[in-house]
Formats: C-alpha cells, structure tokens, sequence
C-alpha cells in the first residue's frame, strides 16, 4: 500500500460538485480522485490541437492525448507520464498547459495494457492488478514508441524532454537513465528508493546511468519519500560525475502538491515548481 498516494486523497476542505468520471483518455476524472476538488484548474483547447491518438508499439496500439498549437511544425516535446491513476483530465490538462508554451505534449497511457486504471476506487487493488504490472522495461519502450510519433506527427525529437508526478515522476528519473538523447526532465515527487514493479531496480541504483539534466521537485512533508532518500540520490548522482541533476525540496509540503484536483494542492509550491519546470526546459534547450 503506497501511504503517501492514500493520504494524499484523504478530504481535507470541501469538495465541489464536479464528479465527472473519466471515459475516454483525457476525458473526465480517475474514479479514485472524485469529486475533485473546486480550486481545480481547466485549460481550455483554444487554438491547440488537443485530443485523443493512438501510437503503434510493435502490434499493440496503446492510447495518448496529445495537445500542440494548431498548424505547429517542428515543436519541441515533452512526454508527460501519469500518476498511477492514468492519463484522466488533470494530466489532459498540464498538456494543454505545455501546448500553450509552444510544446508538442504527450501523455501516453502506459497503463493500458493491463486494465483501466481510471475505473479504480480501491488505491490497493489498482496497484495490484494495474499499476505494479507495469515494468520499467515496458514502459520506456512505451515511451520510446512515443518518441518515434511525436517525430512523425511535427515534433522535433532533438529536443526532448519528460516531466511526469508520483508514478510518473519515478518513470521520469526511470527514462532519464534509459535514453541518452534526452535533453532534459523534471520529477514532480517520484520515488527513488522503491519500485512499483517486482524486480525492477530503484532510481538510486541506476543514478550512474543518468545523464540528462533532471530537476527533482518534492515536498518535505511527503510520508511516502523521506528526504533522506532524496540526499542518497544525490550522493548517488555526484558519485557517477553528474552534476547537471538539481534536488528542490519545499518545507511543510506533502505529496502531490501540483494536483490541482485534490486537496494536497499547494497553490506557492506547485507555481513555483512550474515555473522551474518552464525555466528548467529552457536552460537545457528544449524551447
């Protein structure tokens, strides 16, 4: 059982009465998370080309959403990987988000292959049957496949970068150790001293593999990644020669804190940790 993921959905203010449930990739809210929250923020699709595709990997076609300013050609990208509640209208959201900064953002559904992990409501059973039986190995040719489309569909993979939240943070220092041709990334509050996937190794043990610049956001009052372990990821990085990688810690601040939609929001931190993101992509050329 991951505490900080059910803590973190556990009330703390009143909820709206939005409780939408998710239908369609980037349509509606993981069943898990409602009703969401009301502070939750909507970007709307003006001017984008916002949607649902589908990306061939091998002879499986596994879903994404996709967003990028409408008629734009050789964009930078950016992969966004889910939480483990998939790809529902929050991580929709922070690809339109991206487009708006002139990004082809893509967001795909590393999930699919072993159930819908939006129709979940027991946190447990979703990470039993859905979520831990997607391995590292699986999931960065996923994101490999992702790569080749963005690449056939007007983005400019020579400049790449992932950012991803909880799962997806993980995922992120995860294919910064794959994929040598990364030009940067940034992990909202990923895990670095466990997997989710039996035999997969942590983030700490392949720190000597990462080689693209990563900017790690996490909060100190987070029960599910101790700030001791984000000290031996950094020692672990500094002891491989990599001195490109920054750690940001932000006081009395629990996990999933950029979730607009639930009520861990933390409205400074989760700015300011955009605001690094945007900053962070920039300094390492994917603009």
């Amino acid at each position: 059982m991951l505490k900080d993921e059910i803590d973190s959905l556990t009330p703390s203010r009143d909820f709206s009465r939005r409780g939408f449930v998710q239908t369609a990739v980037g349509s509606g809210f993981a069943a898990a998370v409602l009703p969401v929250t009301a502070q939750t923020i909507t970007t709307d699709g003006a001017g984008l080309e916002a949607g649902s595709v589908s990306i061939a990997v091998g002879d499986f076609q596994m879903p994404a959403y996709r967003a990028a300013p409408a008629g734009g050609k050789n964009l930078p990208v950016v992969l966004v990987a889910c939480e483990i509640f998939g790809v529902h209208e929050h991580i929709a959201d922070v690809c339109r988000r991206l487009a708006r900064q002139g990004y082809l953002a893509i967001a795909p559904e590393l999930f699919a292959r072993h159930g819908n992990a939006g129709a979940y409501t027991d946190i447990p059973k979703l990470i039993s049957e859905v979520v831990g039986k997607a391995s590292d190995a699986q999931v960065n040719g996923d994101l490999d496949a992702t790569v080749a489309w963005a690449a056939a569909h007007g983005g400019d993979t020579a400049r790449l970068a992932i950012t991803g939240f909880c799962w997806g943070g993980r995922t992120t220092w995860s294919y910064a150790a794959h994929n040598p041709k990364l030009s940067a990334a940034v992990a909202w509050y990923g895990p670095v001293a466990r997997s989710y996937h039996a035999g997969d190794s942590t983030v700490i043990d392949r720190a000597a593999r990462i080689k693209a610049p990563v900017l790690g956001l996490y909060g100190a009052a987070d029960g599910g990644i101790p700030v001791d372990t984000l000290t031996q990821l950094e020692g672990a990085l500094k002891a491989a020669g990599n001195s490109r990688c920054e750690i940001v810690v932000y006081p009395d601040t629990p996990h999933a804190f950029f979730a607009d939609y639930r009520p861990s929001y933390r409205k400074a931190a989760a700015d300011d940790g955009w605001a690094r993101c945007l900053a962070w992509f920039r300094k390492n050329g994917v603009v």
